[in-house]
């Protein structure tokens, strides 16, 4: 069977599994449509959030990332772990305490004041939606090579699968879909890691093989390690060394930090504790997710790290007319070109850009994603190719020659990854809009039936925007997503963190804070980013701070604002410092039981 049809195959069969999970679980109240009815077990509360959180960034762009920018990629996966520690020890056991459906709802109750839920919706939809863009251009990537057809194609595909078990099923649904999404996207990842492993160093566990040392073709022992290859391969070709740094300190320490206050911050994170029975099952279930994620968090830098290899051997001094395949493939989709600058037919290499411009987008006239031109601009650079990073992970099984299955289960692998973050961000816009958007705050009279309705009505609409992010892409996935990190750790997080432990914080402080949180990261984001993208270097940063770490400058402005607002405002009244001591204290536990 060919590669093709088992692609086919794989990604039909588990879009086929998703659905049928949706029916099985569908909702049938508004407790099982928001938080599953509260009685999903730890493990596998654990297994749908590693598959919630393990988004196309992930999955597709975090090695391609890691394997470009060598060490300082490390802020990805240090922050993003990070965060989960933080997630376990400062709010998932008091946000189930507390016993409500969504984050807006903790946030309107904690600062008694509708404005305050209101303001939080408006930093969920933001996070949510910036978020959601990177998973649709995951998506868009997955069709766009591997189904061969086009992105806008693939995205409507994508979409009326996450329509089908999002808006059916609810958290409910999502929750059992992201189980079986999670053991698609674990293998699929691990399999090809494993092969290229054993065939660069002879050792089956990527994680081992990563420090290991590299075996020639001939089977002999090349007296070099994977890293010191390949810092050897990528000076020669004119490249910084790959363990070698180029971020300044400040600027690796703000990203991280952003990541990590981000992490613990993302509502559709948050929203996944408050579906198990009891407290402790909400601590429990952040450490079996721990340990779900650690499995491709760990595989991720020795992935990125044979990327890189396998790439050079491959093309580097090749003859065009001789490409391997899968070059050919890729270069169909728009993410890989070459530019012939000395006309010798050879394909070059080496530090710098190849194209000009060089940011990818969706053309319209092809139905791929590539660059706005590809019009033999000449460029200062020797460098002739023009390589996607989001690609890196999805072409190296067959850059590797990799078994055709493989190749097919990775096609289903990323496109798991990408829908089961998807369905959780959509939920929880769906939820913030029908339940603290218009129940709580703007039609307190609806029915559950009628709050149910707008639910899935929200969930539809929120599908269709998402659709036009998957076509219209604002930049590489894991960048996207470190985004709505900044934003998360700017905007949401302060709020929870002091409104757990902070009885003085106000609904005044709590509004100025997220309001200023928001709209400093948001902006500082968009003008480097979208408005003056040609300034977004190290010499106008605020501090020299990049827009993927600007969220912890955000952070602190937010805190700061809170507090200090706070200070000169109304105290907070006696109900609701009783509310935090009942949250925070063990004997509260059975207020909140009865809250819920």
């Amino acid at each position: 069977m060919s590669t093709q049809m088992l692609t086919y195959l794989f990604v039909g069969a588990s879009f086929a599994l998703y659905i049928g999970i949706a029916f099985w679980s569908r909702a049938g109240s508004t407790k099982d449509f928001y938080v599953a009815g509260g009685g999903v077990h730890p493990v596998v509360n654990g297994m749908a959030t590693a598959a919630d959180w393990m988004s196309a960034a992930s999955f597709i762009s975090m090695a391609g990332i890691i394997s470009f920018i060598g060490r300082d990629g490390s802020v990805y996966l240090l922050g993003w772990t990070g965060g989960y520690v933080l997630l376990a020890l400062l709010l998932a056991p008091y946000l189930r305490k507390f016993g409500r459906f969504t984050v807006p709802d903790f946030i309107g109750e904690r600062y008694y004041s509708k404005t305050a839920r209101t303001v939080a919706v408006v930093c969920l939809i933001f996070v949510s939606f910036t978020y959601v863009a990177g998973q649709m251009r995951g998506v868009g990537i997955v069709f766009s090579r591997f189904l061969e057809v086009e992105v806008n194609t693939g995205v409507i595909v994508g979409m009326a699968v996450v329509f089908m078990y999002a808006v059916l099923g609810g958290m409910k649904g999502i929750t059992y879909t992201q189980v079986a999404q999670y053991c698609v996207l674990i293998f699929a990842y691990m399999v090809p890691a494993i092969f290229i492993s054993i065939m660069f160093t002879g050792v089956p566990l990527p994680q081992l093989g990563f420090g290991a040392e590299i075996i020639n073709p001939d089977g002999s022992a090349s007296g070099l390690s994977v890293l010191e290859k390949l810092d050897a391969v990528l000076r020669d070709l004119g490249f910084s060394a790959y363990t070698q740094g180029s971020k300044s300190s400040i600027d690796v320490f703000a990203i991280t930090a952003a990541l990590m206050f981000g992490t613990a911050g993302l509502p559709h994170v948050l929203v996944r504790f408050f579906t198990v029975p009891k407290v402790s099952d909400a601590r429990r279930s952040v450490g079996y997710a721990l340990v779900f994620i650690a499995i491709l968090y760990t595989t991720a830098p020795a992935v990125a790290a044979f990327a890189r290899l396998n790439l050079v051997d491959t093309v580097h001094n090749t003859a065009y007319s001789e490409a391997p395949e899968w070059f050919a493939n890729w270069e169909s989709t728009g993410l890989l070109a070459w530019q012939d600058k000395n006309q010798d037919g050879l394909m070059q290499y080496a530090a710098g850009a190849a194209l000009s411009p060089t940011k990818p987008v969706f053309s319209g006239e092809t139905g791929k994603y590539g660059q706005r031109q590809l019009d033999n601009q000449p460029t200062t650079s020797s460098n002739e190719l023009y390589i996607d990073r989001d690609i890196m992970v999805l072409a190296n099984p067959e850059i590797a020659n990799l078994p055709g299955w493989v190749i097919a289960l990775v096609a289903a692998g990323g496109v798991a990854a990408a829908l089961s973050t998807a369905a959780g961000l959509l939920l929880v816009i769906s939820s913030a809009i029908s339940h603290d958007l218009l129940k709580q705050t703007l039609m307190p009279q609806i029915t559950e039936q009628q709050e149910l309705l707008y639910a899935r009505i929200a969930a539809a609409v929120a599908i269709c925007i998402a659709g036009l992010f998957g076509i219209y892409p604002p930049a590489f996935v894991a960048q996207v997503v470190a985004f709505a990190f900044g934003l998360a750790a700017a905007s949401l997080f302060p709020a929870i963190l002091l409104g757990i432990f902070s009885k003085r914080v106000n609904k005044e402080g709590a509004i100025a804070g997220m309001s200023l949180g928001l709209v400093f990261t948001f902006c500082y984001i968009a003008y480097f980013k979208f408005y003056a993208p040609d300034m977004n270097s190290a010499d106008h940063w605020l501090l020299g701070i990049s827009p993927e770490g600007i969220g912890f400058i955000g952070m602190l402005l937010n805190i700061a604002t809170a507090l200090s607002v706070s200070r000169f405002t109304a105290p907070v009244p006696a109900e609701v410092q009783n509310m935090i001591d009942d949250i925070r204290m063990p004997g509260g536990a059975a207020v909140a039981h009865a809250r819920n």
